[in-house]
This record gives C-alpha cells, structure tokens and sequence, in this order.
C-alpha cells in the first residue's frame, strides 16, 4: 500500500504541463510554516539581486536590520545584517518554479551579472543552481511532465511515484 497521495490542493505549485501557470506573488501575512534566514553585510545590494535576478519582491523590511522577501506562498527568506560567510555553502535552499519560467530567470540573473548552471536530475526536473552574493547557493526546480517510458520515470515508479492503486501509469 502507497500512502502518498496526490495534495497539490495545498500547494501553491502547480501540476507540471505545458500549460501550467505560475500562482502570483504572495501578499499576505501567514505564520511561516518554514524560511531561510540569510546573513549579508548589504542588505541594498542582496535586496536588489533577489528582486531583480531571483524574482523575489519586498514583503517589508526593518532598516539596516531585515528584509523579508517573498516570491510564492511558502516561498520566504529574511535577509538579515551580519557577516557574509567567507565560502560558498555546502547545502543549498530550493525554491520550486515552472519550466516556463527558467529561461526568464537564466536572463533575469544575467542582468546582475551572475551565471547560472542548469541540470535535469534523476528524479524528474530541471534544476537552476545559483551561488548568491552572499554565498549561498540556491536552486530553482521545476518539476518536468511524468514520462513513464524515460529513465526518470522508471526512477519515479520504482519509489511508487506514477502509479495508481491498480498498478498502472497515472
């Protein structure tokens, strides 16, 4: 018996399709349920590259202190006044997107002069990998259509993913 089940009801991220459509930019106010609290020693030029290369807008601020940033629902990082770590971080924070969104992104961060690297990874989705200027290292995922005849796919059946309860392709 599978106990996964499908709940993208409560999920600000769409099915993967090619006519999937991105929510908006979340505004409202929520007890985040998760966040990323990133530390830099500018908070102007970090607030500028998430907007404007990543995407991500204002939700407000507390000067020279904090800035909260937001892109989707449950999409939430507090750039924070601190010393920025000296080396690029060994983990990363992933953000989901769509694929229709990566070319945008890839031309967005060319605008602040930062290049990107692109993947697809076994588990069914291309990955946008970005080192920040605070060091930290960031990845944008869109998850790809479910091809049950591809190699990702296999690895998607095998953990039960792609099936319905009679064994078949969902």
């Amino acid at each position: 018996m599978n106990e996964n089940f499908d709940a993208f009801d409560v999920s600000p991220v769409p099915p993967p399709g090619p006519d999937a459509i991105a929510p908006p930019l979340y505004r409202g106010i929520y007890g985040m349920p998760q966040f990323v609290t990133i530390p830099t020693s500018d908070l102007t030029a970090s607030v500028d590259f998430w907007t404007r290369g990543l995407g991500f807008f204002e939700l407000f601020g507390i000067p020279g202190q904090m800035v909260h940033l937001r892109r989707w629902a449950f999409q939430d990082v507090l750039l924070v006044s601190g010393e920025t770590p000296a080396s690029v971080s060994a983990g990363h924070v992933s953000f989901a997107c769509l694929l229709n969104q990566i070319d945008p992104l890839l031309a967005s961060l060319a605008t602040v002069g930062t290049a990107a690297e692109v993947r697809d990874t076994p588990w069914n989705t291309r990955d946008v990998e970005v080192v920040t200027r605070e060091n930290a290292r960031v990845v944008f995922t869109a998850a790809k259509v479910f091809d049950p005849t591809t190699v990702e796919g296999n690895n998607l059946q095998s953990v039960g993913i792609g099936r319905d309860e009679n064994d078949s392709h969902g």
